[in-house]
């Protein structure tokens, strides 16, 4: 993480906001008149650019507004007669324009301003204007500089005085900076400083430039050509100094300015320069030491910073000192500044003007731009020395006073007025502001007055209380109340009130104290792969009360957010990074009255690029030397280098491994093998992964030679009893190392000391036929190619082929046997009749039968190796079933075959623990029981006796509870039924069958959960009352919901005669043609209830119509057109009932009946 610079900046601000307010004058009100104010102005030493228009700057305020006027060399400057001068309005400041001719020059010169009201003049600086010079390099023709090895020399540069000073450098004719350093390096004074000439110095351009800075142009002085004279031997010489001359000199430096010693020497060995102080240490924290430690630099120099300076230059031949006297002058400065005065009628005041400088400067007051002694006489004004005494000042007494403070080397100038007001107390800023503050901060809060005469003003918290100064307030002349350190409790209302005897004035500040903005989880340093994702924190502690933005930069450029680049309150997660995403990341957190920020770094990493420009060298028989240019490495250290080779004899096309190297090597000598055509490749490796391979290298072929290496595995076996296979692993490729591989191939029996025999072959074996059985052979191989033979490897020792053994163990028997093992002894055989190499002795066993009544067994042969060759061999048999017959007989054993059997014997084990249940289930037959099933043991390993089961309750998260229960059962026995205390309790049962010996293996279940335990929670819920309620509630309201629905079917679909006949006639009486009634009102004429509109405009009749109710589907009309098919019932039902009034049809009207 980077610095948290946003209280960096907040105490810097703070700390100057403070030194600003100590200083600050109390502000004459702008509506108020006053003497005119100077504000702006140019500089003293003014250098323009001839090349743009001059503007000499000055501005001021006062009230009525001030006017301008300006003296030119001491004489009143007339802007009116001059068209190239004009002055801006309501300002004082000149633009000189040449676009109709003129030259800059012209207008050099001391130029004044003078801005005056009706209360007084102030004066600016006197502004020196120049205008800057870029002379060109005098022509001259440079002779070649001849010199010899070993001695100094100087190249002179003299630069065309310009305005400003150039800036000088040297260069060769390909602008390429003339190498500086010990021996070689510029002056001050531009020139090119040789301590001593090398050989290597003769050059023919070496060139002065010097580029001014306002024309930005450079110029170039005619190149010297430097010679250098050889020599067999070069002399050494003790140093001299080339600058300065002599051994004491002197410099006089300005207070404030810059000083700049230096001392170059010459001399072979080139000398080292060191400096020192007559009388004391250097200056640490202000000097510098540059250019090669020739020149000393002291910057801001004051009084103390005077004294001698001594430089030393020393090599091994000796040493030369010189002395610089430096002397500290000063151009006047400020001790005491005047500023403005605004007294009472009838007050006394004081303007004083201390200022210092070397020499000691001289004191000059001037009143309104004229010296004060050439004025008239005021009584109320004493001027001594550097002091004027006010006293008893009336109305109309106001002015404005220069000070003038001035010696050999500058001047400084002030103006100060002295306004006579009456005035009462009157606040000058905004009325009851609210200022907010963070926690523990210092505070201002500004209460800007004014009053003449000069109001007292005092601070009051609440409204309580004294007036607020001492302990941790402060308040300042200019009326602001410093809060060292603001606190929770310093919350409130602040009243400042100013007094005087012409009245009083106040103003209220309302001040909350807030927590600072914190980030309390900064951005880290990250480094991430391309294409992964990385996550910046940037959590934030801050007053809730404050509203905050976060802002992420990078660069300090601001972060556009994509699909990649994402942001929420408290992080930023950049996905799929790619090396643009590098750079420095800053969370800005700001609120409305502080900030802070955090930083962090993001380096991509990325597999290397691949190396290039593969070249060999140095090539030799069995080596050459690769070298090549690394790739990028993409920010992660490149920490290998995988050499491969491809050959293209035995495995063309295939890139093969060939060494490992580190990575900062990047030239290596490769070991190659004979008789091979090369070609590399090189691929990088850093954290990150491989790089891809680099292209290939030229091919390189190495020259044949006889083989190195010896054949592996050799060996000497037999397939058969009367023959011996030799084999071996033929050579790899690349250790064949020419053309036309053999093998030679020695062997001979072992025990008779014959001679060898031997072959060549092309192969990888050779059989030796016609040997006796298994009798060592000694072995021993060389490979050989076209260039020669190689090593011959070890003799090793073989064997001919086994035979079957011909004799078998006797006298098999059994000296002890429990329910599992049993203790076996037998006789052994002649090893000389085993025929091969003995392996073992071989015991072959099975069960053939159970002791169990009815137990059907598996008569499966197994066999136990025994190896011994003691005169009295035994073994262990394990692994047996108890309670059991066993038959074994035992054989011996080489490599390939099997002897004869021994003598048969039959063991019985005895009685052990039985084998666990076959099975073990557990079932919930209901809320309170548990029915518990099980299998007898496949394997009894005795005679049954029964069974035990332990019960353990256990809670719901597995921990035992209460002491366990033991049941027994008989053998006959397979089930039990456990009835619960509750049905919350939960058992694990432990089951094991037993015989006479004891307990078997225990079968463990836990009672079941989770399809009973959810059966059991469906009826619990059922049962309670409350779902009984709820349901019976449920019932009811669909009850009433299909009664409703039926009453409204029946309303709807069939209109009741009674409702007809309810209806009250309209109060006019309509009639048919024949002169009838018509008891129908308008609203038969609409569609029923329940009908549709068809598309065509005509009534769809639903399934609920009238034409239900008819005799037929086309329903009966009157003569009229009347529709009687109301007062029928369904043509469904039965005659009788059609005979029947339709109002019973309804369940309303059947109510209506029955009443």
């Amino acid at each position: 993480m980077l610095g948290q610079g946003g209280h960096v900046v907040l105490a810097f601000m703070s700390s100057l906001l403070l030194l600003w307010r100590e200083a600050a004058p109390i502000e004459v009100p702008q509506d108020l008149k006053q003497p005119p104010t100077i504000v702006k102005q140019s500089v003293k030493d003014y250098i323009v650019d001839p090349r743009d228009n001059i503007i000499i700057e000055c501005e001021a305020k006062g009230n009525p507004v001030p006017t301008f006027s300006w003296r030119r060399n001491g004489k009143f400057f007339n802007i009116g007669k001059d068209p190239r001068v004009t002055m801006r309005k309501r300002s004082g400041t000149l633009e000189i324009g040449f676009r109709s001719g003129g030259r800059p020059e012209d207008y050099e010169g001391e130029y004044q301003c003078f801005a005056s009201n009706d209360l007084g003049v102030a004066l600016s600086n006197k502004i020196l204007l120049r205008v800057s010079k870029a002379p060109l390099w005098p022509k001259e023709v440079l002779e070649p500089v001849v010199v010899t090895e070993g001695t100094p020399l100087i190249l002179p540069c003299n630069p065309p005085p310009g305005l400003p000073p150039p800036f000088t450098f040297w260069m060769n004719s390909a602008m390429t900076p003339i190498p500086q350093d010990k021996r070689v390096s510029m002056g001050l004074n531009g020139d090119l400083y040789f301590s001593n000439v090398l050989v290597k110095d003769a050059h023919t351009d070496y060139s002065c430039n010097a580029r001014f800075l306002f024309t930005h142009t450079i110029q170039q002085k005619n190149p010297f050509t430097l010679k250098v004279l050889t020599s067999r031997k070069v002399a050494e010489s003790t140093p001299t100094f080339l600058s300065p001359s002599g051994s004491e000199s002197s410099k006089m430096v300005l207070r404030d300015e810059q000083l700049l010693l230096e001392c170059i020497a010459a001399g072979l060995p080139t000398a080292t320069i060191k400096w020192f102080k007559k009388g004391g240490d250097l200056p640490g924290r202000k000097v510098k030491f540059e250019n090669y430690n020739k020149t000393l630099k002291i910057i801001n120099v004051s009084e103390e910073d005077a004294g001698d300076y001594v430089c030393m230059a020393n090599n091994h031949l000796g040493s030369i000192r010189h002395s610089i006297f430096v002397q500290v002058k000063a151009a006047p400065y400020w001790l005491d500044k005047p500023s403005n005065l605004v007294l009472a009628p009838d007050e006394n005041g004081r303007l004083v003007c201390r200022a210092n400088g070397n020499p000691k400067p001289n004191i000059q007051w001037l009143i309104n731009g004229q010296p004060i002694d050439s004025s008239p006489h005021n009584p109320s004004r004493q001027v001594l020395g550097d002091t004027i005494i006010f006293r008893s000042v009336q109305m109309g007494s106001s002015a404005v006073y220069q000070c003038n403070a001035s010696n050999q080397h500058g001047y400084v100038l002030a103006n100060a007025f002295v306004s006579v007001l009456d005035m009462p107390p009157r606040m000058l800023g905004p009325k009851n502001q609210l200022i907010k503050v963070i926690q523990n901060n210092l505070t201002f809060l500004d209460c800007p007055f004014f009053g003449s005469p000069l109001p007292d003003l005092r601070w009051f918290k609440n409204g309580q209380g004294s007036g607020l100064d001492g302990g941790q307030y402060r308040v300042y002349i200019n009326g602001t109340l410093e809060i060292k350190r603001a606190r929770a409790e310093d919350e409130g209302t602040y009243t400042c009130v100013a007094n005087s005897i012409l009245g009083k004035a106040e103003n209220q500040v309302r001040l909350e104290v807030k927590e600072p903005t914190r980030i309390n989880r900064v951005p880290e340093h990250q480094s991430a792969i391309r294409g992964s994702s990385v996550h910046f924190d940037c959590k934030v502690k801050s007053d809730p009360s404050l509203p905050i933005t976060v802002v992420w930069t990078k660069d300090d450029k601001p972060l556009y957010l994509g699909w990649r680049l994402k942001k929420n309150e408290q992080s930023l997660t950049i996905h799929n990074v790619n090396e643009g995403d590098e750079g420095t990341y800053s969370c800005t957190v700001t609120s409305e009255i502080d900030q802070d920020s955090a930083s962090a770094r993001l380096t991509v990493l990325d597999r290397p690029d691949p190396p290039m420009d593969l070249d060999l060298s140095d090539p030799a028989a069995r080596s050459v030397r690769l070298t090549w240019i690394p790739g990028n490495d993409h920010r992660s250290q490149i920490t290998q280098f995988l050499v491969q080779f491809e050959e293209d004899r035995w495995e063309p096309g295939r890139w093969q491994d060939l060494s490992t190297y580190p990575g900062d090597l990047n030239s290596v000598i490769l070991q190659l093998a004979p008789f091979v055509n090369y070609q590399f490749r090189v691929i990088a490796i850093n954290s990150v992964g491989q790089s891809q391979p680099s292209r290939p290298s030229p091919q390189y072929k190495t020259s044949g030679a006889a083989p190195d290496a010896i054949p592996r595995g050799l060996r000497g076996w037999g397939s058969k009893k009367d023959n011996m296979e030799i084999t071996w692993e033929p050579l790899l490729d690349l250790e064949r190392n020419g053309p036309n591989l053999h093998y030679n191939v020695w062997w001979r029996r072992k025990d008779l000391g014959e001679e060898w025999s031997n072959v060549t072959t092309v192969g990888s074996k050779h059989v030796v036929h016609n040997t006796k059985t298994y009798v060592p052979y000694e072995i021993k191989i060389q490979a050989r190619n076209e260039f020669g033979q190689g090593p011959e490897s070890n003799v090793v020792t073989g064997y001919s082929g086994e035979d079957k053994p011909t004799n078998a163990p006797t006298d098999l028997r059994v000296s002890k046997a429990d329910s599992t093992k049993a203790n076996i002894h037998w006789k052994p055989v002649d090893l000389s009749s085993v025929q091969g190499e003995f392996k073992e002795y071989r015991l072959y066993y099975w069960r053939e039968s159970s002791l169990v009544p009815g137990l059907v067994v598996s008569k499966e042969k197994k066999n136990k190796g025994f190896y011994s060759i003691m005169t009295e061999p035994s073994g262990i048999l394990s692994d047996l079933v108890p309670y059991s017959k066993y038959k074994m007989f035992m054989v011996v054993a080489n490599n390939l075959f099997e002897g004869p059997p021994s003598n048969t014997v039959e063991i019985t084990t005895k009685e052990g623990v039985p084998d666990a249940p076959k099975f073990f289930r557990i079932n919930r037959r209901g809320f309170d029981t548990i029915h518990l099933e099980w299998e007898k043991p496949l394997e009894p390993n005795g005679i049954l006796i029964g069974y035990q089961l332990k019960l353990q309750t256990e809670t719901v998260n597995g921990s035992r509870v209460g002491r366990p229960q033991l049941e027994t059962f008989p053998p006959n026995v397979t089930d039990f039924t456990l009835r619960l205390p509750d049905r919350s309790t939960r058992y694990k049962f432990y089951l094991s069958a037993l015989t006479q010996v004891g307990a078997g293996e225990v079968f463990a279940e836990e009672s079941p959960h989770f399809a009973n335990e959810a059966y059991i929670d469906q009826v619990d819920i059922a049962t309670q009352g409350w779902f009984i309620g709820l349901m019976c509630a449920i019932a009811l309201i669909i009850l009433i919901l299909l009664i409703v629905c039926f009453i409204k079917r029946s309303r709807g679909g069939k209109y009741p005669v009674r409702d007809k006949k309810d209806l009250p006639l309209d109060p006019v009486d309509h009639k048919d043609q024949d002169g009838s009634f018509d008891y129908h009102s308008d609203e038969d004429n609409k569609p029923l209830q329940g009908s549709q509109t068809s598309l065509d405009g005509n009534v769809k009749e639903s399934d609920d119509s009238l034409v239900d109710y008819g005799e037929g589907g086309d329903g009966q009309f009157n003569e009229d057109g009347s529709f009687i098919g109301q007062y029928t019932v369904k043509k469904d039902k039965d005659e009788t009932e059609g005979n029947e009034s339709s109002e019973a049809t309804s369940p309303v009207n059947a109510i209506y009946s029955l009443a």
